[in-house]
């Protein structure tokens, strides 16, 4: 097997090919990734100066027609000193440490964490100091500052993400372990390929093994076999090394130089927040947190929804109202269509959508089914003769599930959640599927921001399975804006 075969084909230059990739005038990758990391510096204090700016305007005009307020002297020398605090425990935190580059919701985390302890170090110098800063000031200096910065390391990051789809600041890898491992992790990474990882060459233990990129050596020649490739990482897979002693081996060998080592656990489908490294008596043990969907989690995850779909049906009630209307009037059929659901824990409930075809659509899908020869889940029809003409434009936005938000109301769905399934699909569950049904379906979920309608079927078992096993609410949000960007881009919905 080779690369090519791959889906996807990263654009990554592999050992001894002579693709014009491989002479690209890009500097080297640490290089890169420090003057990127200059730039969102610099980035990070224009956003926060321009905060502080701002509060500072809304304190003059706060002011306007009264005496001049002593006070604007010091917020003018206490400004540019709250901006490189916040700064500096921005970079104390890792706000800038490269593993947060582009990838992962903790960059997002320093920044809330960062912001909170500038404010509270800016009120304690106050008090000990007993400067009589304005609250005013310092709580919307940080008010504005801190989504601001979110909205900025989210614009860098789509740069990011395109910069490297086009074969920039990408880590070039070495992959280590045996044919089938190394074919394991090129698949990932070459779906995943904004994370920024090329698989540029591949140690295995049998010379004769096919690999699907070239293979540049054993375990033994590992540091000469990155500087042949350029490589900056080494990846270890599961059967990369018998021992622990062999995993020492490797990274003695490539101790001196700037090269990254990494070890995929047996825990691919678990999320990183589950997994805690606790030391005991000199063993790395890990630990793996239950889902917390299963604890309180749950509770914080129904209010979420509770106070999410009140406010989405105050917002979109007049979006509703209108496309009522225009599917009342399309054929004076009925407004809602209503289809039995299985939910959560196997309670079966009316999941309701805008009506997007025609009356008898029901009686004509086995016939369609049969056409398409398709059986099974997951069957969507691009060019079905059963969507009107309003319905086709309501799925384009996905308009259609707006009445769904009452069945989040009720309890029966949740705003982020697996797919919600019909019955027959439920009596086709082999192995672990039933763990879909520990949580309530969602109206959107990883399976809506991984492609809809375009996603076979066992990609959005392994989707809503890793869902269950990994929730958070910071995952959900992450979901949700993901969500707003498929659905404008009408990314796989027909």
């Amino acid at each position: 097997m080779t690369l090519s075969a791959l889906p996807h084909r990263r654009r990554a230059v592999l050992v001894g090919t002579t693709s014009p990739d491989a002479g690209a005038v890009l500097p080297p990758l640490a290089r890169a990734v420090r003057r990127a990391t200059v730039l969102i510096a610099l980035g990070d204090a224009v956003v926060i100066g321009l905060a502080l700016a701002l509060a500072w305007q809304a304190r003059l005009l706060v002011d306007l027609g009264r005496p001049a307020d002593p006070q604007l002297s010091l917020l003018t020398s206490a400004g540019p000193q709250i901006l490189v605090g916040w700064l500096l425990v921005l970079a104390l935190l890792g706000g800038y440490s490269r593993r947060f580059f582009g990838a992962g919701v903790e960059e997002y985390r320093v920044i809330l964490t960062s912001s909170f302890a500038t404010a509270g170090l800016t009120g304690l110098i106050c008090y000990l100091l007993r400067i009589e800063l304005s609250r005013g000031f310092v709580l919307m200096a940080f008010a504005i500052g801190t989504p601001a910065l979110v909205l900025h390391r989210y614009g860098v990051r789509l740069l990011v993400h395109r910069v490297r789809r086009a074969g920039g600041l990408v880590n070039r890898v070495i992959a280590v372990g045996g044919a089938g491992d190394i074919e394991e992790i090129c698949r990932v990474l070459d779906r995943e390929r904004h994370l920024g990882y090329a698989v540029v060459g591949a140690c295995t233990p049998d010379p004769e093994a096919e690999c699907p990129v070239e293979r540049v050596g054993d375990v033994s020649t590992i540091r000469s076999s990155c500087a042949r490739a350029g490589a900056d990482t080494v990846l270890v897979a599961r059967g990369g090394y018998e021992s622990s002693e062999d995993l020492r081996r490797i990274a003695w060998a490539l101790e001196g130089d700037d090269i990254d080592l990494m070890v995929v656990p047996s825990l691919t489908e678990v999320a990183g927040p589950r997994i805690q490294m606790r030391p005991v008596a000199g063993l790395p043990l890990i630990h793996l947190r239950k889902p917390q969907v299963d604890q309180a989690g749950g509770v914080s995850k129904r209010l979420f929804d509770v106070v999410g779909s009140l406010a989405a049906l105050v917002v979109l009630s007049p979006v509703m109202v209108l496309v009522a209307l225009a599917v009342r009037l399309e054929d004076r059929g009925p407004v809602l269509f209503r289809q039995s659901r299985v939910g959560w824990k196997g309670t079966v409930f009316r999941c309701l959508k805008f009506r997007s075809m025609v009356r008898d659509a029901d009686r004509l899908e086995q016939q369609l089914r049969e056409a398409d020869g398709h059986d099974g889940a997951l069957w969507k029809n691009r060019s079905d003769p059963r969507v009107t003409r309003v319905g086709a434009f309501i799925r384009r936005y996905s308009l259609d599930e707006l009445p769904q938000l009452f069945n989040v109301l009720g309890g029966q769905m949740s705003l982020v959640g697996p797919r919600p399934q019909q019955a027959w699909e439920v009596e086709t569950y082999t192995g672990h599927t039933h763990r879909r049904l520990m949580v309530r379906p969602g109206m959107t979920g990883l399976w809506q921001v991984s492609g809809r309608s375009r996603l076979p079927l066992d990609e959005a078992v392994r989707l809503d399975l890793y869902y269950v096993d990994n929730w958070s609410l910071t995952a959900d949000l992450v979901i949700m804006a993901k969500t707003i960007k498929a659905v404008i881009g009408k990314d796989g919905a027909y």
